[in-house]
């Protein structure tokens, strides 16, 4: 499973303008972390990503953008995996 991580994550960091990914599990364990993103914010990732599920429960969960002048940060929860990708704007 760890190899199937990984090349999704290539997979993602060779897109344009990404910058940064990160996949943690649902207690915050940073299962990767390539480019800017830094293990140390996948617990914060997986709390804003609970945080947004709160809003419509009984709804699929939400993508988060967390937008700044020049960066991108899009969080998405898929079952008990949580994902963050950071992008730059163009």
């Amino acid at each position: 499973m760890e190899k199937d991580l990984d090349k999704v994550v290539d997979e993602i960091m060779a897109t344009p303008q990404i910058n940064g990914c990160i996949v943690a599990d649902h207690q915050g364990l940073c299962l990767a972390a390539k480019g800017t993103a830094h293990v140390d914010s996948a617990g914060i990732i997986v709390a804003i990503s609970e945080q947004a599920c709160k809003i419509h429960p009984n709804l699929k969960p939400p993508t988060v953008c967390l937008e700044t002048d020049k960066k991108l940060c899009l969080v998405q929860r898929h079952g008990t995996i949580t994902g963050a990708i950071f992008k730059l704007r163009t």
